[in-house]
């Protein structure tokens, strides 16, 4: 399994020069199988130049997985360069809701006066999936989403092969709740998404005091991913959904702030980057 991050900012796209070490781009992983399958998670603007990548390569097969459908997490889609071509099959995968269907949710982004073109009437089959309260396989792939504390229908994923385990959540707010050290992780969001996972990447936003403040907007900081990734046995930890108004420097400081919650001089937990890439056995 590896993985490859094409965008990893939180909230709003960031460009600029003082974002460049770490990038600007809103949430999307691609998690490329030993079998050739390709699994996209989620469609910030970093799905844009995936997009292209994978044409190149000759992909004809994409699962995109949707943790939830806030902008950043969507807004990609549209210029995601396989929807627009007929000879790719794309399985677009996400939370279930009471009140509509995921394709009607969507459809939103795909109208006027926010898009020209209808998502029907894109050229690429595209087939939509409320993702399964049981696990599930994806061609050589187990896996398993579960809804997690983020507002609005999110989940987590955990995508497993005989060799490796990888969780991704995004978006989280397990210290919602209470205070992560002091519960099971039965009574933990996300648990069971992340026990024992070779690798995290979980929603590090924010330090400890700018949390103080936003307590319930559905991320975390940087000592409760921390916190989260010890409860639940999580081997490597990567910080994910990078805070807009933290320039390169602040980030710096944020994975230094991880370093030494841990306590050991390794070089994990580390702060994702676009262009970053994980190789797992």
């Amino acid at each position: 399994m590896r993985l490859t991050i094409w965008g990893c900012r939180g909230s709003v796209p960031t460009p600029g020069p003082d974002t460049l070490s770490y990038g600007g781009n809103t949430s999307c992983v691609e998690v490329s199988l030993d079998d050739g399958t390709n699994l996209v998670l989620d469609a910030g603007t970093g799905i844009r130049r995936l997009g292209f990548d994978l044409l190149d390569r000759g992909a004809r097969r994409v699962h995109l997985l949707l943790t939830h459908l806030h902008l950043d997490h969507l807004e990609g889609l549209r210029f995601f360069a396989p929807l627009w071509d007929e000879r790719v099959t794309l399985d677009i995968w996400g939370p279930p809701s009471p009140l509509l269907s995921l394709r009607e949710r969507i459809s939103r982004s795909f109208s006027p006066p926010l898009f020209p073109i209808d998502l029907g009437e894109v050229p690429a089959q595209v087939t939509f999936h409320d993702v399964p309260r049981q696990p599930w396989t994806v061609d050589g792939a187990r896996l398993l989403a579960d809804l997690v504390a983020h507002p609005g229908p999110t989940v987590g994923f955990r995508i497993e092969t005989m060799t490796s385990s990888f969780a991704y959540l995004p978006d989280h707010e397990p210290a919602l709740a209470g205070t992560i050290a002091d519960r099971s992780s039965d009574w933990i969001s996300g648990a069971a998404i992340a026990d024992d996972v070779d690798i995290l990447l979980h929603d590090a936003q924010y330090f400890e005091d700018e949390y103080e403040e936003r307590i319930g907007w559905g991320h975390s900081s940087v000592s409760d991913a921390v916190a989260f990734a010890r409860a639940v046995g999580a081997r490597r930890l990567v910080l994910f959904h990078h805070e807009p108004r933290h320039n390169d420097v602040s980030l710096e400081r944020l994975e230094a702030r991880a370093r030494s919650l841990v306590g050991r001089n390794e070089e994990w937990p580390a702060l994702a980057r676009e262009g970053m890439v994980v190789e797992l056995p």
